[in-house]
């Protein structure tokens, strides 16, 4: 497969580590998208729901009750349970968090590649630009 090939080369990566990477990043733009917009991005990513598959699974745990106690306070932490749990998920890869930031850029400019700007967006708005 293509992206994963090109995780494997530029990032030094296992391929397992690949495919569970880009898993995470696609199962937590699932939870975020609605089902129409998050089909265009599965569209143009071979594979897409056997690398969703492949990701290790991650709980809310700490995050879950973080997130608890600080909507009690009026509080959002939403944006950093997502991130809690890439970076479990990257470190059940043995991949370190700032992995994350190397995946993401690969990842958008795969799906702007193969599915052009408006689906890089919608992803893009969902993980970030990884800077």
């Amino acid at each position: 497969m293509e992206l994963i090939e090109q995780l494997v080369n530029e990032l030094g990566v296992q391929q397992n580590q690949a495919e569970g990477g880009i898993g995470l990043l696609l199962n937590m733009a699932r939870e975020k998208l609605e089902e129409g917009d998050f089909s265009q991005i599965t569209d143009t990513i071979p594979g897409a729901s056997d690398l969703m598959d492949q990701a290790p699974q991650t709980g809310g745990g700490v995050m879950g009750a973080m997130g608890g106690i600080a909507s009690a306070f009026g509080g959002n932490v939403e944006g950093l349970g997502n991130l809690a749990s890439l970076a479990s998920g990257f470190s059940q890869l043995g991949l370190d968090t700032g992995m994350i930031g190397k995946f993401v850029p690969i990842l958008l400019s795969f799906v702007q590649d193969k599915g052009g700007d408006q689906i890089k967006s919608l992803l893009e708005n969902i993980i970030g630009g990884g800077q």
